[in-house]
């Protein structure tokens, strides 16, 4: 199944967690587990679902996830907020 979705002619810029965890067999759950954490490239964008921000996964990075597993934890650690 990923082998496909990685091979696609329209590739998307990037994904959400449901769609990646669907692609790679996991639980959305685990998949914002691993945003968090800092184990994968991710970045907090906008959605128009409740104007809440997801959790947002490129390509590059979902190839790598398939391909590696997620990272020790805090290997991508997002900066601290400014308040």
């Amino acid at each position: 199944m990923t082998a496909s979705f990685a091979q696609q002619k329209t590739v998307k810029e990037a994904y959400s967690t449901a769609e990646i965890a669907e692609r790679l067999g996991k639980a959305e759950f685990t998949v914002r587990e691993w945003c968090r954490l800092g184990q994968c490239k991710a970045d907090k964008r906008k959605s128009y679902r409740g104007g809440k921000k997801q959790w947002m996964i490129s390509h590059e990075e979902f190839l790598r996830l398939d391909k590696e597993g997620p990272a020790p934890m805090g290997t991508y650690r997002r900066p601290s907020p400014k308040y």
